[in-house]
């Protein structure tokens, strides 16, 4: 099993500088961007990677002898929005992620199943929550033939460049629980599309990662380490889809997602709340999911995934590897570079 980081919490920083971060933690991988929500900032010659050896070879050296090799791209997007700036743009960086993940030999392109709107002709996402009545099933339905058509074709690109598209169980995506992706891969056929586990997305949801990864069993190609507090008082009033989000003003530092949408502000007394490792999950309990995980595939890449407001970048890095090392360690499962 290998340990990494995922990249985005160090976009502040050039790449050298975030593979000695990645080495001082006694990580090994780290987990590359390569656009979607997010731009590219530690491959910024992306298009010469892809076209020249020489550009290809010049990017890799920067790895030599760092002790830190590339553990995955991801390219989290939505390549279903309706809005073609949007669905489009993202769909094309996720064929761009895994042409890049063969010249780069890697294997796994992160990325999540997107979300259409609601019926033909729709300009913003519709995620249905509790499907009751029927106009929601009618939703779906719309939603599930868009889908399974773009990962059906999806699934072939991946499966032509030796890559598998790993998504993650983000809600607010057609595919975020273990049912939906059942369905996905039997309406698909799909060899090359599976799932990366985050384990934050899926405790929120009152749902347990460890028996997902032994539900899912082989379709668990790569995982993430990230938590999640439920905060009681504010859980028992607002319930885990607290709602309370606000707009984020031109003036005011926010995350572009695309075309004109836009991150919102968390809730300052949310139901729940992105932490560290070991803050809503001892290290008990990460130790039984990396046994899962291992189980599954001996080889698999963990990256931590750092979210914890309260923690600078690099302290929250600190104590999420602490925390899973020391689940690696005590159930044997440690290995060398990715």
């Amino acid at each position: 099993m290998k340990l990494g980081v995922y990249n985005a919490i160090l976009h502040d920083r050039p790449l050298p500088d975030a593979l000695e971060v990645i080495a001082g933690l006694g990580l090994t991988g780290i987990e590359i961007n390569t656009g979607g929500f997010l731009p590219a900032v530690h491959v910024p010659g992306m298009d010469d990677i892809l076209t020249s050896d020489a550009a290809r070879d010049d990017y890799l050296g920067q790895f030599e002898g760092t002790g830190v090799s590339i553990a995955g791209l991801n390219c989290n997007g939505n390549p279903l929005h309706p809005k073609p700036e949007i669905g489009q743009k993202h769909a094309e960086d996720v064929r761009r992620s895994i042409r890049l993940a063969e010249r780069l030999g890697q294997t796994r392109v992160v990325t999540m199943s997107g979300l259409p709107g609601g019926e033909p002709g729709a300009t913003v996402t519709n995620w249905i929550v509790n499907a009751w009545n029927s106009a929601a099933l009618d939703v779906l339905d719309h939603q599930w033939e868009i889908a399974v058509a773009f990962w059906r074709e999806m699934d072939r690109f991946a499966a032509d460049h030796g890559v598998k598209a790993a998504l993650e169980l983000h809600p607010q995506n057609l595919v975020f629980n273990t049912a939906d992706v059942h369905r996905l891969i039997e309406e698909t056929g799909a060899t090359h599309v599976g799932v990366e586990l985050d384990a934050s997305h899926l405790f929120w949801q009152q749902m347990d990662p460890v028996a997902v990864v032994r539900e899912l069993g082989p379709l668990v190609f790569h995982a993430a380490a990230k938590d999640v507090r439920v905060n009681p008082d504010a859980a028992r009033l607002y319930g885990v889809l607290d709602n309370r989000f606000r707009r984020l003003r031109p003036d005011e530092e926010r995350t572009n997602l695309g075309g004109d949408e836009w991150a919102n502000a968390w809730p300052a007394d949310a139901a729940w709340d992105f932490v560290v490792l070991g803050r809503g999950h001892d290290t008990a309990y990460w130790a039984e999911y990396l046994r899962a995980l291992h189980d599954v595939d001996p080889d698999m890449i963990v990256n931590i995934e750092h979210e914890d407001v309260s923690l600078g970048r690099v302290e929250g890095l600190e104590v999420a590897a602490g925390v899973l090392l020391d689940a690696a360690r005590s159930i044997g499962v440690l290995s060398g570079t990715p």
